[in-house]
């Protein structure tokens, strides 16, 4: 992944190719083992709630769902436009929701990262909405990812140089439009006008950058997805090897 002073990395990413087999998503992670622990009791959610319906905003700039306090914090740092993000998703949000984090023993966190250009508009109109509604927009979005891709590749090269030689926050409204992303947002309950807004916010888009660069600098991430547990940075980023190392722990 490259690395980008922040002054530019908004604009960078803005008008990069538009590479759709994603290098930097990747299907490696670095880490460590975890010790198998003892059981983890689960933890009773506020009277009249689930866990489940539980979204906090972090002050890195993630959306957490779940128990604030769960023993057991996985944290993701993923990408809208990432392959092997909507993998993950696919395979894990149901148990992961209405097993893990439902619980509350465990918490589950999206920190969102800005891989291309794609990722900067998908991350501005799935944050248009309240940050309770982020989780699952993400989900969806994954979900819908192969019709962005579809979009994409039937919008032609010619109108994705147009598009690569504008300016942002114009890029950004070019992009979404040529995806699909307005569409996806707007039939999710977001206005147009709304949709509209978000994409010419530039300070959230200077936010979004600031996020990506901090994540590579302190916790070396260098693709997506790529998770930590408690604060560490763990080996694996797929289901079947992030579902073991949360039992490990303690969520069984």
């Amino acid at each position: 992944m490259t690395r980008f002073p922040l002054r530019r990395l908004a604009l960078a990413l803005a008008v990069a190719p538009l590479a759709l087999g994603l290098a930097a998503c990747s299907k490696g992670s670095e880490g460590g083992s975890a010790a198998k622990g003892e059981p983890v009791a689960n933890v009773a959610p506020p009277a009249g709630k689930a866990w489940t319906d539980v979204v906090t905003k972090t002050p890195e700039g993630g959306y957490l769902l779940g128990n604030p306090e769960a023993p057991i914090k996985l944290v993701e740092f993923g990408a809208l436009s990432c392959s092997h993000c909507a993998e993950f998703s696919e395979k894990s949000s149901a148990e992961l929701r209405d097993k893990f984090v439902a619980s509350g023993r465990v918490s589950y966190e999206l920190r969102l990262f800005m891989l291309n250009a794609l990722d900067m508009p998908a991350a501005l109109l799935v944050t248009c909405a309240a940050p309770e509604a982020v989780p699952g927009l993400a989900e969806q979005f994954w979900a819908w990812q192969p019709t962005m891709f579809e979009n994409l590749q039937k919008a032609g090269d010619a109108q994705m140089q147009a598009i690569q030689a504008q300016q942002p926050p114009a890029s950004f409204v070019s992009l979404a439009k040529a995806s699909g992303m307005d569409a996806f947002i707007t039939a999710r309950g977001v206005a147009v006008d709304q949709a509209s807004t978000c994409l010419a916010d530039t300070k959230k888009a200077t936010e979004l950058a600031q996020q990506t660069q901090d994540a590579s600098t302190k916790y070396e991430i260098t693709g997506t997805p790529t998770f930590m547990i408690n604060g560490d940075k763990v080996t694996g980023n797929t289901w079947a090897e992030i579902k073991p190392q949360l039992e490990q722990r303690g969520a069984r």
